[in-house]
């Protein structure tokens, strides 16, 4: 999906690095083997960073949770004090891609916004973040993504 996202950008030309969108869909949740927690991306990033992989790709990993965690939510949840928050066009796309994604079946916006909002509720932090980041890649678009 994140790929299919970026080949739109790119065709309103925008610059996005294709080979690193389809990197980082591949490996985004690979903290997974370790946790399916919210630290998963964090607990990826370690993985990514012990393979060596490129510093763009491990950020990726790291940032892809919800979307985007500031570094004072994530000590409040156990995370090192770092900025989780996607920064770069490919660490949006690769987030934004993952919460539109429910188990193995792609949903609407809207529908996973309201997950989001009902798992965390209505004025969690996170869910705002969401909201900008479609909005944000929706006026890239044109559109909706």
């Amino acid at each position: 999906m994140a790929l299919q996202f970026a080949k739109r950008l790119i065709d309103r030309g925008v610059r996005v690095n294709i080979s690193l969108v389809e990197a980082g869909g591949l490996l985004h949740d690979i903290g997974r083997s370790e946790t399916h927690g919210v630290s998963h991306g964090y607990k990826g990033g370690q993985i990514a960073k012990a393979l060596k992989l490129p510093d763009e790709l491990v950020r990726i990993i790291e940032r892809h949770v919800g979307a985007g965690i500031p570094a004072a939510e994530a000590v409040e949840i156990g995370l090192p004090e770092v900025n989780y928050i996607p920064e770069t066009i490919e660490e949006k796309l690769i987030t934004y891609a993952d919460n539109l994604i429910d188990h193995n079946q792609r949903q609407s916006f809207e529908a996973s916004l309201a997950n989001l909002s009902q798992k965390l509720g209505q004025d969690h932090p996170a869910v705002g973040r969401f909201k900008k980041l479609h909005t944000e890649l929706s006026k890239l678009n044109g559109a909706g993504l």
